[in-house]
């Protein structure tokens, strides 16, 4: 699996040269000061829920804490889970308008996963729910410590992909990558701190 770390700044991002993909990262788009504040603010104020997911026929609490927020009500389901939106908050709205200069898209609803310890994580999966629509467009911020973000392609088993997902950084997925490319955030065995991780996204 090759690995990819960020060297580049906000403006300019790194796309990832992946087939059936169309990926850009952005290692600083806010500042070590700015995504500080929002860490704190988020892991203070967010009303954060853990559920039960089924897995193989099994039910297991769910290896993050997660909360949903939207501006139009709509609620998200995944994993036989659906959660219902808080209204999104000033800090939410701010975060949300920065990502939407970069990327041209007008988002409806935000999914906040909670990465307490090195055992919380996401295993594999693609943001292919249909409210997502089609194509869907996700932008995804890192706070707090920095985690592996695994990539593999659904038919050519050799495609890999390792990123290193930095305190303040965009992740922007797009085109057909959901159609294609399964994505993961493992676990680890290392002492590591807490990552809050905003996901944004249209529900149609």
């Amino acid at each position: 699996m090759t690995s990819l770390q960020g060297n580049s700044g906000e403006t300019n991002g790194i796309l990832l040269n992946l087939p059936d993909s169309e990926i850009t990262y952005f290692p600083i788009f806010f500042s070590q000061d700015k995504a500080d504040t929002y860490f704190e603010h988020f892991k203070r104020e967010v009303p954060w829920q853990q559920d039960d997911i089924k897995v193989f026929g099994k039910v297991h609490p769910q290896p993050r804490l997660t909360a949903l927020y939207s501006n139009n009500g709509k609620p998200y389901s995944y994993s036989n889970v659906t959660m219902q939106p808080h209204d999104f908050t000033e800090a939410l709205m701010e975060i949300k308008k920065k990502i939407e200069s970069k990327t041209d898209v007008i988002f409806t609803t935000c999914l906040l996963n909670r990465y307490r310890y090195g055992k919380d994580s996401n295993g594999w999966h693609a943001d292919n729910e249909k409210e997502l629509g089609q194509n869907p467009v996700i932008a995804s911020v890192t706070l707090g410590q920095e985690r592996y973000f695994h990539l593999k392609h659904r038919e050519d088993k050799s495609l890999k992909q390792k990123l290193l997902l930095e305190h303040g950084s965009l992740l922007v997925m797009q085109g057909a990558t959901q159609h294609h490319w399964l994505h993961q955030i493992p676990k680890t065995a290392k002492t590591i701190g807490e990552r809050i991780n905003l996901t944004f996204r249209v529900i149609v």
